[in-house]
Parts: structure tokens; C-alpha cells; sequence
């Protein structure tokens, strides 16, 4: 057996003279970032790719969520609701906005926001819902929709794991007010660092922009006490050369993906997500849940170590665990206890385009030898 180190996940990079071949303009222009031709060349790809009407770039995908968060102009002090069963930067992004995160337990199947239990949480102060879509899986668009309609709430998508994901054809980033895509160098498709944001009110343009350069509008004037989250050239020439290949990169994902379903699907204990009615993945996690398994997730975990595989208990703590958020009224995992089930017994497998069958078959041998 194989001793190498296998990582949770492994950059896809493009060929290096591709690479360079694409940022060779730049020793010309010496134009480096501030929306130059390659920030305006992705820009225009990418909404073709994704299907959206308008596509703000960032520096990363943090940064998206922020400012398209503030972009919305709610009430200071005005109550989101959103899911505890995501990275930190999700309500992070919500509470450095001066607004307070409301925390909605998940449904077990997909580990996404239960739209069943958002109305219970709806205040006089409820002004969004920020709904993540998690490992792919794609949150009940048509129910959170729904329920924002009702009551007159924005909805801004976490979409930061759902890059090239459609429902019934459509692309994941059109769904609600507005979505957030990360472009993170661990992500199915990256621009090393990077993100966007991806909207439909044409007036969000103008904001969006001037927000991420300081706030600044046009030589003369700052309107908003913005910061500095432009994507530059570089990136954009990355992201450039990733799009020439990203449907190939999903497509060698879905085949270790459906490896690992051959060797682990129907053992009792483990759970796998289900495919989703509809959706066409992008292969960007792979999910067990070890729930009643001979080895407890953390004992997988550790057997993994050992041999050199490096799994992430992912996500794990839940958000409304941390310190910074145990002032909320729903912090604490106990309030959400699906999540916190889930949380608890989670582990991701690595996934990567270059994962081998073999890869797979090393893993699957440990954790169920």
C-alpha cells in the first residue's frame, strides 16, 4: 500500500505555460489590478458561465458576502437568519455588517438550512435570511423564496460551495437577491484567493464597486467607510484559465465521487447525502457521517492520520458554538440540535480532481478495515 500524503483537497492548476501565456500581457500594460482587461474579461465569463445577470469580482469570497450584505442597506442592529452549519466567515460576515445572526437548525438529509423551522424565528426585526448551500447540496430554493416573499426579506445565498451547481438547468448563483461564490485555492474552481457576488438590482452596481475600493466615489468623495477587496489581474488571469477547464475538472471529481459511493454506500453506520432531484453537482465535497458506526468519527479521523490521509472535520464546531457568538439569543449547538448531530459525527473524505481510484480504495480499505 501507497504511503503518500493525501490531502483533504489539491489546487487544480492549469498547464504553466498556459498560465503564463495569459498574464504575458501584463509586463506590457504593467496595469496589475483596479479592473483591468483580465478582471473584465472573467467578470463577463463568468456571468455567461453562471447564468446571472450581474457579477461583482472580489478578493475573496468573504469580502463578497460582506459587501453584498451591507449592500443591501438594512437597519443597523436588524436580526438575519441564518445556519449555524458553516465556516465562521458566513456569520462573521453578518455580525461585522452590525447586524445580529439568528441561527435555524438544518433538515438531516443535505445539512442545509430547514425551511420548516425559519418562520418560528422570524421577529419585527428579521430584515434577510443568508441560507448556505453546503458541500454542493443545494438549499430548498423554492421554500426560502417562498417564505421571503411573505415576509418581505432579502435573501442573500452563501453559495461559496455550489460553483457551477444548476437546479433544473438553472445556475445556483440566480437564485435569490443576491449570492456569493468563493474562488478559494481549496475550491472546485479558484482564482487562487478570490470570490463574487452575483445580484440582480442593476443599483447594486455602482455600491458594490465603490465598496470595494474604500468606499471611494469617482476622484473627490467617499460615500461608505469601505475597504479594499479588489481582485487582481493575476487572479483573474487564474480564474481566466480554470473556466477553460472547470467542466472536466467536475466531471474527474463525480468519478472519485462515485468510487467512494461503490465502497461505502449501504454499510451500516455511515450515511452518504443522497443525489439531489434535479440538481447537477459539482462533486465539491464528499460527506460521511459515521452515525452508529463500529469506529466514532474522531476514532476514523485519527486511523486516517495515521496513514497519512488528512480528512477535516468539517463543519466542526458549529458557528453558534464559538466564543465570539455565545452572547446571541440562539447561540449554543444545543438550540440546534440536527446540526449539532450532524457536527458531531461529520467527516470530509479527501476530494480532488486527481484523485485516483486507487486514492479511494486506500481510503475506503482504513476506514473500513
Amino acid at each position: 500500500m501507497s504511503n503518500k500524503t493525501i490531502n483533504v483537497t489539491r489546487s487544480s492548476m492549469p498547464e504553466f505555460d498556459e498560465y503564463c501565456a495569459e498574464i504575458r500581457c501584463l509586463w506590457d500594460s504593467r496595469w496589475l489590478t483596479n479592473a483591468g482587461s483580465k478582471h473584465r474579461q472573467l467578470q463577463q465569463q463568468l456571468e455567461a458561465y453562471l447564468g446571472v445577470p450581474h457579477l461583482a469580482l472580489y478578493t475573496n469570497g468573504h469580502l463578497a458576502l460582506e459587501n453584498v450584505i451591507a449592500a443591501m442597506d438594512l437597519p443597523a442592529g436588524s436580526e438575519v437568519i441564518t445556519t449555524p452549519f458553516t465556516f465562521v466567515s458566513t456569520t462573521n460576515a453578518i455580525l461585522r455588517c452590525g447586524l445580529v445572526p439568528v441561527f435555524c437548525d438544518v433538515e438531516d438529509t443535505f445539512y442545509t438550512m430547514d425551511p420548516g423551522k425559519i418562520e418560528a424565528l422570524i421577529t419585527e426585526k428579521t430584515a434577510a435570511i443568508v441560507p448556505v448551500h453546503v458541500y454542493g447540496n443545494l438549499c430548498n430554493v423554492e421554500a426560502i423564496g417562498a417564505i421571503a416573499r411573505k415576509h418581505d426579506l432579502k435573501v442573500i445565498y452563501d453559495a461559496a460551495h455550489a460553483f457551477g451547481a444548476r437546479l433544473h438547468g438553472q445556475g445556483v448563483g440566480s437564485f435569490g437577491d443576491a449570492a456569493m461564490f468563493s474562488f478559494h485555492a481549496t475550491k472546485v474552481y479558484h482564482t487562487i484567493e478570490g470570490g463574487c457576488a452575483c445580484y440582480h438590482d442593476d443599483a447594486l452596481t455602482d455600491t458594490l464597486n465603490e465598496r470595494r475600493n474604500f468606499g471611494l466615489h469617482g476622484q473627490e468623495d467617499c460615500l461608505y467607510a469601505g475597504g479594499n477587496a479588489k481582485m487582481s489581474e493575476f487572479q483573474a488571469a487564474m480564474g481566466i484559465c480554470n473556466l477553460r477547464h472547470i467542466d472536466g475538472e467536475i466531471a474527474r471529481r463525480g468519478e472519485a465521487v462515485a468510487h467512494y459511493r461503490q465502497r461505502l454506500e449501504g454499510i451500516p453506520g455511515i450515511r452518504l447525502c443522497p443525489a439531489q432531484e434535479g440538481v447537477t453537482p459539482n462533486h465539491a465535497y464528499f460527506p460521511v457521517v459515521f452515525d452508529g458506526y463500529r469506529f466514532t468519527r474522531d476514532e476514523i479521523f485519527e486511523k486516517l492520520k495515521e496513514n497519512g490521509i488528512i480528512a477535516r472535520k468539517y463543519f466542526y464546531p458549529l458557528t453558534n458554538d464559538y466564543t465570539c457568538m455565545s452572547h446571541l439569543p440562539t447561540g449554543g449547538a444545543h438550540k440546534t440540535p440536527v446540526a449539532a448531530h450532524i457536527a458531531a459525527r461529520v467527516l470530509t473524505l479527501p476530494l480532488f480532481a486527481d484523485l485516483t481510484a486507487q486514492d479511494v480504495d486506500r481510503i475506503c480499505d482504513i476506514i473500513l478495515g
